[in-house]
């Protein structure tokens, strides 16, 4: 068995002395791991950090091992993000929740170009909150818990959609949802396409798909956010940036 794709390495595990099992994550492959023989050693130890993309060969005897991979540089662009301490959260977080909730040898092509944007947008500090909690809610929609936000679930209204039911994930307009506020979740209009940034906007977007990733997808496997989440928001609480 073998094939050869792009990949953005997620997880870096050691194994033995000099060897790695290390997380990728491709187009076309998915979510993938292997094992890297030498991972541990100078040559190799820059290009196999989170967010880099990689050039990945894996073979194995039968498709159900683990297998090795052959790994080549191809943009090692984490290292520009670990300069940010903001960023990297951000980085982080991604990668932990990529590896935490997308199942392993599943091909899921639109995470994987959303990743990609997400790494080109750390460049701007005021935009890539924003990707980022629109990656998540792309990682639902990918596995099958998309939220409906185009109208409102009671009067199908396209317009002044303020929150979300926690029930459905569907969307509800402000005069509906003025009763039942309190029990709804906030709907940023960011998320829809509308308007500016404004503050607690990302607060409200993180908040939203939180609650549908830990209730919809990590759950039911006995899962929680990853740790790396919870020092996003933190460190997004530092710089005022919620």
């Amino acid at each position: 068995m073998e094939w050869r794709d792009r990949g953005i390495v997620l997880q870096v595990r050691p194994h033995g002395e000099t060897s790695a099992i290390v997380d990728i994550l491709t187009e076309t492959q998915g979510r993938h791991a292997g094992l890297v023989k030498g991972a541990r050693s100078r040559a190799m130890r820059p290009v196999l950090q989170p967010g880099n993309q990689v050039l990945a060969t894996w073979r194995a005897r039968l498709s159900e091992h683990l297998g090795m991979f052959q790994i080549e540089a191809d943009d090692l662009g984490a290292g520009a993000v670990m300069e940010d301490r903001t960023a990297l959260a951000g980085l982080n977080s991604a990668c932990a929740l990529a590896v935490m909730a997308l199942p392993e040898r599943e091909a899921h092509p639109a995470v994987h170009a959303g990743f990609q944007l997400l790494l080109q947008a750390f460049e701007d500090p005021d935009l890539w909150p924003a990707i980022y909690v629109r990656w998540e809610a792309g990682v639902l929609s990918d596995l099958g818990y998309g939220l409906d936000l185009a109208k409102c679930v009671v009067t199908g209204e396209t317009e002044d959609l303020t929150h979300v039911s926690p029930r459905t994930g569907r969307a509800v307009c402000r005069e509906e949802a003025a009763p039942y506020a309190a029990k709804l979740l906030e709907l940023p209009g960011f998320m829809r396409g509308r308007g500016a940034i404004e503050k607690g906007d990302i607060a409200m977007g993180l908040e939203l798909t939180g609650y549908f990733l830990e209730r919809r997808v990590l759950w039911p496997v006995d899962k929680q956010l990853p740790e790396a989440r919870t020092r996003l928001i933190s460190e997004l609480e530092r710089v005022g940036a919620l």
